[in-house]
């Protein structure tokens, strides 16, 4: 297995939820799992535009990240090419759903075995990330 997805509904527009994306000082309040921060480097938020970012845990380790977005359709679809190791690529899609939106949130790893050796960490963590979204949009 080299995927892993997710989706949650969440009482909010489409255009909110890329809010909460395209805002850097957004985005940073809740990226990654339960406990971690965020600090940005560089945050290009267009197509092609670079994100290099370091991931700070609770234990205060810093894990650094860079990334291309490689692809950005307003309100509909970010794609974010994670361009370090763990080599993955992660597609966040917007769908209008009842009174809110359906997000979908898919992780494609370019190696197996490292898909595997992560998965008792991502699978948690891209849950707590969508919580800590679901929190910021109140």
């Amino acid at each position: 297995m080299t995927t892993f997805s997710t989706s949650r509904e969440f009482a909010a527009s489409p255009t909110a939820i890329f809010s909460a994306i395209k805002d850097a000082k957004c985005l940073a309040k809740w990226w990654g799992p339960t406990g971690f921060s965020n600090h940005f480097d560089t945050f290009e938020f267009q197509t092609g535009g670079k994100w290099v970012f370091t991931m700070i845990g609770p234990d205060g380790v810093n894990y650094p990240n860079e990334a291309v977005f490689s692809n950005i359709e307003i309100d509909r679809e970010v794609v974010i090419q994670h361009t370090c190791e763990p080599h993955f690529q992660l597609t966040i899609t917007l769908e209008p759903y009842a009174n809110g939106t359906l997000l979908s949130w898919v992780q494609i790893f370019d190696d197996p075995l490292v898909a595997q050796a992560v998965r008792h960490i991502v699978e948690p963590a891209n849950e707590q990330n969508l919580d800590r979204l679901g929190a910021v949009l109140g």
